[in-house]
């Protein structure tokens, strides 16, 4: 199984992004563009792991000690790992230090199972695309130059979730496993 921890995005905002996509993929359709659908906010992946591992994982995250859901504002468009050498177009987000706080208390609490710890701080963002080349059109660097400072709104995320992504041929299917409430009232909006 390949699985990875995510919050959810508002629908709202996934109908925001699917507009800036769509308009990006017209300006350049060589990145693999997210399906709209499967726009996510990675807090972990997690990676290939044999199913009976799957009850341990559930129970290490079902543990996390979450206190009050997250507010998040996605704004901005960016590349990792730079500009010169775009892998990834991403869309930023704008967070409390909570957000990172939660990556890090799932890397912790899924570390116990046996899964590696990030080496990397964590960054919050959202992808849009994935390129392996490192050229992109002309056309779209400057439809990324015109959205770099874009607001594409707000949102409260009150759970996150354990998610199973297959790889096809179409691209990636994602399901939700498992989802964790956070202590307080909180709900994706």
């Amino acid at each position: 199984m390949r699985l990875f921890v995510a919050l959810s995005i508002s629908a709202g905002l996934r109908e925001q992004l699917s507009l800036l996509v769509d308009e990006f993929r017209r300006a350049d359709s060589k990145p693999r563009w997210v399906n709209p659908a499967n726009l996510h906010i990675t807090l972990k992946f997690i990676g290939e792991v044999p199913a009976e591992r799957l009850a341990a994982i559930r129970q290490s995250l079902a543990a996390v000690p979450v206190r009050a859901s997250v507010h998040l504002r996605l704004r901005g468009i960016g590349f990792f790992p730079n500009d010169r050498r775009p892998a990834v177009v991403w869309a930023g987000i704008e967070a409390p230090s909570e957000l990172a706080a939660l990556a890090g208390q799932i890397d912790e609490a899924l570390s116990s199972c046996g899964i590696p710890r990030e080496a990397r701080p964590f960054a919050a963002h959202l992808t849009l695309a994935r390129s392996k080349e490192t050229r992109l059109s002309q056309q779209l660097r400057a439809l990324v130059e015109k959205t770099r400072d874009r607001s594409f709104g707000e949102m409260t995320a009150g759970q996150f979730h354990l998610m199973e992504s297959r790889l096809k041929a179409t691209g990636a299917e994602y399901t939700t496993l498992d989802s964790f409430r956070f202590a307080s009232e909180g709900m994706d909006r």
